[in-house]
């Protein structure tokens, strides 16, 4: 399902990380693929109150723990730059859908990066 949101649909996502070669971008590839779900699914899903909206982002959070690794492997980590430009993606997508109160460390509460 192609994202309807035009803002959504024409923003760069994880714009600094591609930016720096530090971070491989087909693994910052998977990333962006990761934020570009969870915006189908909110639009698809169409969350009624942040509560709703936590329970998509945190999956998508899941699926960024799990991309970790390869990270590692390629000599890589999800460290603080990467940490503040995904949380400022997750606000972004939270606020562009209705939600500008989400609280940032709610929406990526199962993170362990």
């Amino acid at each position: 399902m192609p994202i309807t949101g035009r803002q959504v649909a024409e923003h760069a996502f994880l714009r600094q990380l591609y930016a720096d070669p530090y971070y491989p971008d087909h693994l910052v590839d998977k990333g962006r693929a990761i934020l570009v779900r969870l915006c189908e699914r909110i639009e698809a899903d169409r969350p009624s109150d942040p509560a709703a909206l936590y329970v998509l982002t945190r999956a998508a959070t899941e699926e960024f723990n799990l991309l970790e690794a390869e990270f590692e492997a390629a000599g890589s980590e999800i460290e603080t730059v990467a940490r503040e430009e995904i949380a400022g993606d997750f606000w972004f997508v939270a606020s562009t859908y209705g939600f500008p109160d989400a609280d940032v460390e709610e929406l990526i509460a199962t993170r362990d990066w």
